[in-house]
Order: structure tokens, then sequence, then C-alpha cells
């Protein structure tokens, strides 16, 4: 997530060995790769480059590949930029990786660190990158990238999507002209929606939002009859998402959804149900088409392969019993004790993973079934890559909130508990505005918690 602190060396985080690769450049212009590209780079590669212009040059680079093991917050395998000023006095801190080339990037000094790191397992072709130097009054981005801060550049996709990126918030202003074609209100007792120009492929930036609104006393089923969107480990780029109730708050979320599998039928709890479409710059498919009804609140059932929760909710019937609170009433997970998925039990034992010691508890269990982590060893070696945050003022909420993933507290029942959705939430309000001015983005989806204080089904660390 972030580079290391200052006076400590990239060899104390990382005690391996250098591969041939990094070094120091000099020149006014040059390019270079990680390890073996464009074939796959080795399992645990560091390498250093440290880009040098002299002043008052500046530096621009272009990252024109990337296919780095990701995704955010890039705890395996990366590609860093640091920029620190030469009094120390401000540092910029930038990690890459998944699948997606970063923006343009252009210092305020004369000076650049470039740091790939690769783990020992998943790889992929890495990068290439190419900088050269140039004059303050030449900082510029490519064609299709917003320019703005005096030399931030930012992705087209990253423009009106209601997360600003720029210190002035220009790249979020003049946006209701761009998205008029797509998205509004829809009323009635049925109806559809689809995807721009569909069953064509839907255009590049677009961000569409429709609100179903039914009379009360009736919920609305949401039905996809064709879905093709760009397909993605994780739903970042392309997706749809949708909400129960009004607006897009993360505490709403019935599910993103993206690839080509049709997703499940949906259902609201009250009369009005919320439907986001967003689209990047990227690849582009046919998107989809999507039909609605007003049910009877009365009469709302689910699917022949869903599970009914206790509030209506509709949820596969995979989750039930499965360890995980789906349901917001948390009732698919009521009455599983001869339930062919039991609970997971394995003995207690003392936290021994010193970042994480002093919370409200000091048991834990391994190994975590969340995060494929074998036991508290690898939990300390993944949990370096936030130590290094230790200097912002937010880093004791973000202690809790990690620690209680990564050192899960371990119940009395012998089964491990998850961090309460407050935690993330209460993280995430201090330090997001630090991460973005590391231009890092906030890296947990906090809608995933459970919403609870309940000691028995979450626990604050």
């Amino acid at each position: 997530m972030s580079a290391t602190p200052r006076g400590l060396l990239l060899a104390d985080v990382f005690p391996c060995s250098l591969a041939a690769c990094g070094g120091v450049l000099r020149e006014h212009e040059g390019t270079f790769s990680s390890p073996n590209h464009p074939a796959s780079y080795p399992p645990d590669s560091l390498c250093v480059w440290t880009i040098e212009v002299s002043p008052p040059f500046l530096i621009q680079l272009h990252v024109s590949s990337l296919a780095v093991e990701g995704p955010t917050p890039c705890l395996f395998d990366w590609l860093e930029l640091r920029e620190e000023a030469i009094n120390a006095s401000s540092l910029s801190i930038t990690r890459f990786c998944g699948n997606k080339a970063p923006p343009t990037v252009n210092t305020n000094t004369s000076t650049l660190q470039v740091t790939f790191r690769s783990d020992s397992s998943i790889g992929g072709t890495g990068f290439t990158a190419r900088y050269q130097a140039i004059s303050p009054s030449q900082k510029s981005c490519s064609w299709d990238e917003f320019f703005c801060d005096g030399g931030r550049c930012v992705l087209p996709g990253g423009m009106c999507d209601s997360h600003p990126d720029c210190l002035d918030y220009s790249d979020e202003s003049n946006c209701s002209r761009k998205h008029k074609e797509c998205g509004g209100q829809k009323t009635g007792s049925n109806g559809d929606l689809s995807s721009p120009n569909h069953p064509k492929p839907y255009p590049h930036q677009q961000l569409c939002v429709w609100q179903i609104s039914v009379t009360e006393g009736h919920v609305v089923r949401l039905t996809f009859r064709n879905f093709s969107l760009e397909t993605q480990d994780v739903c970042e780029f392309d997706f749809v998402e949708v909400h129960d109730g009004t607006g897009t708050k993360d505490n709403s979320v019935l599910g993103r959804f993206c690839g080509s599998s049709l997703p499940p039928e949906l259902t609201s709890s009250g009369p009005v149900m919320t439907v986001l479409f967003v689209a990047d710059e990227g690849v582009a498919d046919s998107g989809f088409f999507a039909t609605y009804q007003a049910v009877t609140a009365t009469d709302k059932t689910c699917g022949p392969e869903q599970f009914s929760c206790v509030n209506g909710e509709c949820k596969e019937m995979e989750w039930l019993c499965d360890g995980w609170t789906d349901c917001l009433d948390g009732s698919d997970e009521l009455g599983c004790d001869n339930s062919t998925y039991p609970p997971f039990m394995a003995p207690c034992e003392p936290i021994e993973v010193e970042m994480c010691q002093g919370l409200s508890y000091n048991l834990t269990s391994f190994p975590n079934i969340w995060l494929s982590i074998s036991d508290q060893r690898e939990a300390a070696s993944t949990l370096r890559h936030y130590k290094v945050l230790m200097e912002l003022a937010c880093f004791e909420a973000l202690r809790r909130l990690v620690c209680g993933l990564f050192v899960p507290q371990c119940s009395r029942e012998g089964g491990v508990l998850q961090p309460c959705r407050s935690v993330c939430v209460s993280a995430e309000l201090q330090c997001r505005p630090s991460l973005e001015l590391l231009t890092m983005g906030w890296p947990f989806n906090c809608h995933l918690f459970p919403d609870s204080q309940d000691p028995i089904e979450c626990v604050l660390p």
C-alpha cells in the first residue's frame, strides 16, 4: 500500500536478493521494464530504479503496459513510485497493480524512485515504462487523460465517477451533460432498462443511474435477461450495481456484477430500487437488458435456488450456513448446528503479531479462512505492508481494521469473528483524505462487513 518510512531501507522490509534489474537512470530520456518483459516476470523479484535528471528539470513517466498480480491494495506484486522533496518535508507515494496502465505521472522534483516487487506465487508480464526530462512548463497528459492540479493526470474512467481525483474537484464538474443519454426515473408496475446502445457495445465512460419507484405496499423485483460486461476478477472498471432504496450508499448494496454470468434475481425491501451502471474507457461489450416488476410485499418470493431472509431479501442457497452473515438480519446463519456446512472450529491461541497486540481481544485462531493465511507468521509478514503507514494520523483506526481482518478474534465457541462494519467506516472516514494525498484509494469495501454491534456477530477491535 505504501513505500517504507523515511530512514528504513527497502532491504529491511523485503529481505530477499535483488533480481538483475534496477539501477540509476541519469539520461535525459529512457525506457525500462520488469524482468523478462514481455514474458512473465520471475517470483521474488525486487527491482529499484532511481531516475535522476538535472534541476530545474522534472520527470514525466508513462507506463505503457501493466500486467501485475492484483487487485488493490496491491499487497503481493506491485509497481510503486516514490517522490520525496529535497528537504524531506513532503512525500508522494503511488502503488499500482492489476491490468490497467496508470495515468501519466508528472513529478515536482528531479528525482523519482520506481520499485517493482513480486512475491513467490502468481505472476504476469509486468510492465514497460518510458521517462523523459521536462521543464515545469511542459507538464502534460496523454490526449485521452484529464489534466488538473497543475500536473495531475486522470484516466477517462476516473472522470464523473462520483469520486474526485483532483484536489479542485474539476474532474467531477459538468457531469450532468456527459451522462444525459442513460439513467433516470422509472415508475409504473413494470418496465425495463438497458445499457446505452444495447445490444450493440455500450459507449466508453458511462455513469448511468436509474431509480425505480413503485407504489407503497409493493417491492421491486429486478430480473436480468441479457448481461455481458468486461470480465474482471474484481468488478472495478465496468459493472452494474444494484441498491435497495434511494441512492447508492455502501450499506444498501444488493450486489455488484460484471462479466458474462447472468446476475441473480434481486428484490428490494421497499418500493424503491436504484441501479447504477459504470463503464470506463477500456473494453466494451454488449451490456445488459433487465426488466422490473412491482410485487405485493406479502407475495414477495425468492427463486428456487435462493434462500429467503426473514426481512425478505433473497440470497444464494450456497450462502446458507457458510459462516458468513449475508442477510442483513443474520437469518442465513441461524439454526445451522446440523448444517452440512458446520461453523469453522479451531483452537484459540495468544496473539503474537506485534502490530496487533493491545486490541480489545488477545486470542486469535488460524488458519485465517477469509484471507487464506496459514499462521500468525504469515499474517505478520503481510501486515508489514501496512506498518509503513504508521506516520499517518489515522493509523490507529487503520490498525484496528486490518488486525481484525488478518488476526481475527477467536470467539468463545472456537470460531472467529469479522470486524463490525462501523470499524471499517470509521477507518475510511479518518484515512481516506490522507490516502488520497498519497494518490492511493481506500482499499476496503465496508458494506461487506457485518452491520451490527452485537459481540456475537462481529468484533470492535
